[in-house]
């Protein structure tokens, strides 16, 4: 239970079961052990009926989540690479399918696998202080767990690949604009309006909030092929050598040199 409360903080609050990521000192970077429990937990939250909805956030004041734990996959061959993409997709889609509402609480930086497991949830709320980006192609690689497929979706194909392409952060306001969150508040609301749009859900009919959800989930739903090229692509780039330029420069903190090779 010990090394689990480390990962996760997790509560029940009146059906709602708030998953908080807890590696405040890793700016809650999605390591493997991580994924697993929440994984966990997202399982517990099919089968359970004291389960009603979720929200996921970050522990601290900086961070929802930064992104994927880098020192867990720079020496990955590429096989290796696309299979930790899978895995990330699988437990991401997890989410994405729940027939219970799933709100993104993002407080500070989402980043990489950090706002791509945002974009799994249903809706996104935003503090003031969150940004948002999806720094990959500044590593070599490119959105390895849904984010090629989800952010598209749900902000348009030009503004994503805007966010992608350039790997720059997005404000609260700016995300607000572009229907990437739904509402943005301060840090001390952004837990009490998650709650307070839950317990609204509530009120409604619980069979017509599944169907809703199910029915828009088949909707927007990208084919299983087009995740897999995703992994693949990832696959790739960790072959590369800009891939291993990328993250040498990120951990020498200096500007990488690619070469396209």
């Amino acid at each position: 239970m010990g090394e689990i409360a480390s990962l996760l903080d997790v509560r029940n609050e009146g059906g709602i079961l708030i998953i908080t990521l807890n590696r405040p000192d890793k700016l809650n970077a999605l390591n493997r052990a991580l994924l697993k429990e929440l994984d966990e937990q997202i399982e517990f939250a099919y089968s359970s009926d004291a389960v009603k909805g979720i929200i996921i956030t970050g522990s601290g004041a900086k961070a929802f989540a930064a992104g994927a734990d880098i020192s867990e996959f720079s020496a990955l061959q590429p096989h290796e690479a696309q299979l930790l993409s899978q895995e990330g997709q699988l437990i991401f889609e997890k989410i994405d399918k729940l027939t219970k509402p799933v709100i993104a609480a993002v407080n500070g930086f989402a980043l990489g696998g950090g706002f791509e497991l945002a974009l799994a949830c249903h809706i996104r709320i935003a503090s003031d202080n969150a940004k948002f980006g999806l720094p990959e192609s500044t590593l070599g690689l490119l959105p390895g767990y849904g984010g090629t497929q989800r952010l598209p979706q749900i902000i348009g194909k030009g503004r994503a690949l805007e966010m992608m392409l350039t790997a720059d952060h997005t404000t609260a306001q700016t995300a607000l604009s572009w229907g990437l969150v739904n509402a943005v508040t301060t840090q001390e609301e952004l837990l009490p309006a998650s709650i307070a749009m839950l317990q609204k859900f509530f009120t409604k009919a619980p069979t017509s909030i599944q169907e809703i959800l199910r029915c828009t989930h088949l909707a927007l739903e990208t084919s299983g092929t087009s995740f897999l090229q995703e992994s693949k692509s990832f696959g790739r780039c960790a072959g590369t050598e800009d891939f291993k330029e990328g993250v040498h420069a990120f951990m020498e903190k200096r500007k990488a040199s690619f070469t396209g090779k």
